[in-house]
């Protein structure tokens, strides 16, 4: 609460505001974006524990609910009150938030409820937990618990990669089927392009915090707390120079510069953690050559596929750029599918263990 207010004090009040005729409900927008940001940390505790317990369909269905119950009621204010300007997005960010929270609630307080023995199986006092060293440190657990996390990061790169090529290479699309050239020919395209970049750190630095706060102990998590502190009044003030040296992407920006620092500090930590066994669970992060291939000619392909067909040739040119679009994706999955066999295996494991799990509740 205390952040969200001073941050959204700076935003208001030491920040650019634009012309309220330009942008009418700049103010209310961005107390509601903060208010968003309190309710979402408030499902944080729930979020950290299906985390731990890797309860992947829970985390997909809770997020894929969330982001299409936004969508709706985005495109239904558009269409019904679009002189609302920011009020929908930042009511529509609001919903997602409350409707993240509520999945994560309800299923926890359906599971609390249950019998003694469907909590044992289904939430053995914690899955991810029981698999890390500081709770039990035998071999076996230490080789479970890295590769859960060989497996996760490389999942998380993944998914990040796959949103950062291709949005950059759809933004401008993206923004011009939504709002027009008013959206699409401005500064939005490089915003959600830096946003893109921002959801591939910002996954990658779930994962591996998860690990760090598990695997710390107390006063390695207070020492840690203590220099994300620090680190909050550099992130401060590089927000403030980087929005006054390049606008709005200059905040998105900050938050890749912070989101980098706290990955780096998590990866340290890992790494000293296995450094004295035989486990390397950030080889993770590293792709075969071949789908780092697949990767690099869908971007090159996308790229020269938005120069040449959007977005103002009309709608023949605007579906022969999806086209292209979904045939590189379709490539990329497939080669995924056939390099990373053992990430496949664990998805497959892990969705068969959560349907399982959800028939004994």
């Amino acid at each position: 609460m205390f952040w969200s207010l001073l941050l959204g004090w700076v935003w208001l009040q030491l920040l650019e505001v634009p012309d309220p005729n330009a942008v009418p409900h700049y103010g209310s927008g961005v107390v509601l974006f903060g208010l968003s940001a309190v309710v979402e940390l408030l499902g944080e505790p729930f979020w950290v524990l299906a985390q731990a317990q890797m309860f992947v369909k829970l985390k997909v269905i809770a997020e894929s609910l969330s982001v299409i119950l936004k969508s709706v009621l985005t495109a239904f204010l558009v269409l019904w009150s679009p002189h609302w300007g920011l009020y929908i997005f930042s009511l529509a960010q609001l919903f997602y938030t409350a409707v993240l929270v509520l999945c994560y609630v309800i299923y926890f307080t359906k599971l609390l409820g249950s019998s003694e023995s469907t909590k044992q199986q289904t939430l053995p006092v914690s899955r991810m937990t029981d698999m890390l060293p500081s709770i039990t440190r035998s071999r076996e657990d230490m080789a479970v618990a890295a590769t859960v996390l060989e497996s996760l990061l490389k999942l998380a790169l993944l998914v990040g990669l796959t949103i950062t090529i291709f949005g950059f290479a759809y933004s401008q699309l993206a923004l011009d089927i939504y709002g027009g050239v008013m959206l699409s020919s401005g500064s939005g395209p490089v915003l959600l392009r830096s946003y893109c970049l921002y959801v591939l750190l910002l996954a990658i630095n779930g994962v591996t915090e998860c690990f760090t706060f598990a695997a710390m102990s107390k006063e390695e998590v207070d020492r840690y707390n203590f220099t994300m502190l620090a680190l909050s009044s550099s992130f401060l003030v590089l927000s403030y120079l980087l929005t006054q040296w390049c606008g709005s992407v200059g905040f998105i920006l900050a938050n890749c510069f912070n989101m980098g620092i706290r990955i780096t500090q998590s990866l340290c930590f890992i790494h000293r953690y296995y450094r004295k066994s035989p486990h390397r669970p950030l080889v993770g992060l590293c792709l075969s050559p071949a789908l780092l291939g697949a990767f690099a000619l869908s971007g090159g392909i996308t790229g020269i596929s938005e120069v040449l067909l959007c977005c103002e040739q009309g709608w023949p040119a605007r579906l022969a750029h999806i086209a292209v679009g979904a045939l590189c994706l379709g490539m990329t999955i497939g080669t995924a599918f056939l390099t990373e066999t053992r990430l496949i295996h664990f998805v497959r494991t892990q969705l068969g263990v959560s349907r399982l799990a959800d028939k004994t509740l």
